[in-house]
């Protein structure tokens, strides 16, 4: 690693898009990802699907709760 680094011709924001969406990678234990995988198979869907689907459901469930 150099010392120091010459930013001089650099330009502030040059990949910075306004709005832009990230969608960040989640991990599952092996437990979580055998079960979502079972109910994604016999559905015949993605696991992103089944994994949507039950947040949505824990989501609607919170909400009666409060």
């Amino acid at each position: 690693m150099k010392k120091e680094y010459d930013f001089s011709k650099g330009q502030r924001g040059k990949f910075y898009k306004p709005g832009a969406k990230l969608n960040l990678p989640v991990y599952l234990n092996a437990e979580v990802r055998k079960f979502v995988e079972g109910i994604a198979e016999s559905k015949r869907a993605d696991v992103s699907m089944v994994v949507n689907e039950i947040l949505e459901s824990d989501m609607r469930l919170a909400d009666v709760i409060k």
